[in-house]
């Protein structure tokens, strides 16, 4: 049985997100929440999860001894497919422009900068269902089809090549909704909050094999 290393560093839902990844793996995966690098490194997947600042993630995530050199010796040397969350997926980013500039772990070059609708009507944070734009890319994130995922952010990954955006989603601009760079996926939107349609996202990441 494979096992998902859920990375635990203070940040993001676990308990919905392990529920989540639980109910799509049906028996064929164990879930591991942990921090523990030997753990990570061993892990056949990784998923980051994440919610709040990027500053704050990103020094929280740095604060556990060995755990940044754990996921990227599984994701990075090893080449275990990866999925990042929300927050999880913007710190896949070179950085982040929230209170100032911090670095991210620069997996998949680009800045993490607020949205900036141009129309000034259109609310911020863009939170709610909303529908991705051209999924395409990896099998996790091109068979979402035309299915609705929830959203709740203020901020958003900008890849510096769009050849690094796996889907689109557009709130008064159209920014990235998903991106994707050989075995790293990330999703802007939260799978576990996407009932049926999040689900399968988590299921297909399972199976995934780049």
């Amino acid at each position: 049985m494979q096992s998902v290393a859920l990375i635990d560093y203070g940040s993001g839902n676990l308990r919905s997100a392990e529920k989540a990844l639980v109910r799509a793996a049906a028996g064929t995966s164990q879930v591991i929440v942990t921090s523990d690098p030997d753990t990570v490194a061993a892990a056949d997947r990784v998923v980051l999860p994440g919610v709040g600042a990027f500053a704050a993630c990103m020094q929280a995530l740095s604060e556990r001894p060995g755990l940044i050199e754990a996921m990227t010796q599984a994701v990075q040397e090893k080449g275990r497919p990866f999925l990042g969350v929300c927050v999880g997926m913007q710190l896949l980013a070179t950085r982040g422009l929230e209170f100032g500039e911090t670095r991210g772990l620069d997996w998949i070059a680009g800045d993490v900068r607020r949205v900036e609708p141009k129309d000034p009507s259109v609310k911020i944070p863009h939170m709610g269902w909303n529908t991705l734009i051209d999924p395409h890319g990896p099998p996790p994130i091109a068979g979402v089809g035309e299915a609705p995922m929830y959203f709740t952010h203020s901020f958003a990954f900008y890849p510096t090549s769009e050849e690094d955006v796996a889907a689109w989603v557009e709130h008064g601009e159209r920014f990235p909704a998903a991106v994707a760079k050989n075995n790293v996926a990330g999703v802007q939107f939260h799978p576990e909050k996407s009932q049926s349609a999040g689900i399968a996202l988590l299921a297909r990441f399972l199976e995934w094999r780049p």
